[in-house]
């Protein structure tokens, strides 16, 4: 989820292709969802641009879930962000 101060660059949804990882990128109001067909073992990081306001804001949890066994599911915690 993301804070009520970021809006995304990219608000088109589309499939892309980034480090040998292919994934379908869907922007919505209050989130940016990730769609994967294969997430090989390891650490993974995704990044995307974002436009900021001043101000301080409560940003949601990333959540990450199987679709076909979706008992295997994981999320951050919740973080403040402070713009100056």
């Amino acid at each position: 989820m993301r804070a009520a101060g970021l809006e995304p660059i990219n608000v088109l949804s589309s499939y892309k292709w980034k480090g040998g990882l292919g994934y379908y990128e869907s922007t919505r109001d209050a989130a940016t969802n990730f769609f994967f067909d294969r997430l090989p073992r390891g650490t993974h990081v995704f990044e995307y641009p974002l436009r900021v306001n001043l101000g301080a804001f409560s940003n949601g949890i990333s959540t990450i879930q199987c679709m076909y066994a979706p008992e295997f599911s994981a999320h951050s915690e919740g973080v403040r962000i402070t713009v100056r």
